[in-house]
């Protein structure tokens, strides 16, 4: 499977999904960090890619998503953004609304 081939399956199999550099438990950048905080405010489950554990798939993911930097959230298959996105979507309800949809359309298979 080409590297194309693995970031696609990643999005299809998880409704919630933040490449990132570092993990959740120990973010390797302020903005990974941030962007796990977010996510652990809205108490959603997410997925997460530590991006530094695969090279090939970093370099390719910023072609893919047309966006060069990291973290990456995507939801339902579809880019939102780096941490000041998600930051400004919380602070307007949006990333609830639109991570509540991605729930109810994941229970709803």
């Amino acid at each position: 499977m080409d590297v194309i081939e693995r970031i696609e399956k990643q999005l299809r199999e998880n409704p919630v999904i933040l490449y990132m550099k570092g993990t959740p438990e120990f973010p390797q950048c302020g903005f990974s960090g941030r962007a796990v905080q977010i996510l652990e405010r809205c108490g959603v489950e997410y997925a997460y890619v530590n991006i530094f554990d695969d090279p090939e798939l970093r370099e390719n993911l910023k072609t893919y998503s047309q966006w060069p930097t990291f973290p990456q959230l995507y939801i339902r298959g579809e880019l939102v953004g780096g941490s000041d996105i998600m930051l400004d979507l919380f602070e307007k309800g949006e990333l609830q609304r639109k991570l509540a949809a991605a729930k109810d359309a994941e229970g709803s298979r």
